[in-house]
């Protein structure tokens, strides 16, 4: 799969999508525990108390289906790096991902990512008994970067820890290995890399079934 590049300021999905993350991030320094009991992804389909000492104790919220979604909103308010690195990527990578799959299509893919994240963390999650909430839009991005490896397979793209640009597909093949290798072997990191996965899958999945038709609209 390969496409031209179309290189917009900024596309309709990306600009609502980069608003609604900002307005977020500002309301979680307002009602911050509001926000985060309710809408960040909770693995457990049940409240419950988790005692984290001799003398204190941490009530962790439920898991509700519109968390799927809504989790991908928030952000760490202790670092701006969490939301700064992932709204640079959403707006790197789907700019041009939109360009070619229009906005009806775009929307529907990256929610399908972010879904699809959740659901593979949520499994992960209640596979090794991890009651920690997620939240963050790393998901839907990681698919947004699989389809960017995907459409645009030679274009170059720099890593931030290998300062030396490599081609998209490499990119893609090298950050999913580090994400499943960092899974297995750090799964107390704090970061949800089978999330980052799930993203991945998920959108690879949704590519492939509409790989024909978006080629056939994009070139007639």
């Amino acid at each position: 799969m390969y496409y031209k590049e179309e290189r917009r300021i900024l596309s309709p999905v990306i600009k609502w999508l980069l608003i609604a993350n900002f307005l977020f991030f500002g309301l979680q320094f307002i009602r911050g525990d509001f926000l985060r009991y309710w809408l960040a992804l909770w693995p457990n389909a049940e409240a419950m108390t988790v005692r984290v000492s001799p003398w204190e104790t941490l009530e962790l919220n439920a898991f509700y289906p519109w968390q799927l979604i809504t989790y991908a909103f928030l952000h760490d308010t202790h670092s701006i790096s969490h939301i700064l690195f992932n709204m640079l990527a959403l707006w790197m990578f789907g700019q041009s991902v939109e360009g070619v799959l229009g906005t009806q299509r775009f929307t529907i893919y990256y929610f399908v990512c972010v879904i699809g994240a959740a659901v593979i963390h949520m499994m992960y999650a209640n596979m090794v008994g991890s009651p920690v909430p997620v939240i963050g839009a790393s998901g839907g991005v990681f698919g947004l970067l699989l389809a960017y490896g995907m459409m645009f397979p030679r274009e170059k793209v720099l890593m931030l820890f290998f300062p030396v640009p490599i081609e998209a597909r490499y990119f893609v093949m090298i950050y999913g290995a580090l994400e499943l290798f960092n899974g297995l072997a750090r799964p107390g990191s704090g970061v949800a890399h089978f999330a980052h996965l799930g993203g991945m899958i998920f959108g690879f999945i949704l590519l492939l079934i509409w790989r024909k038709r978006i080629s056939e609209e994009r070139w007639g």
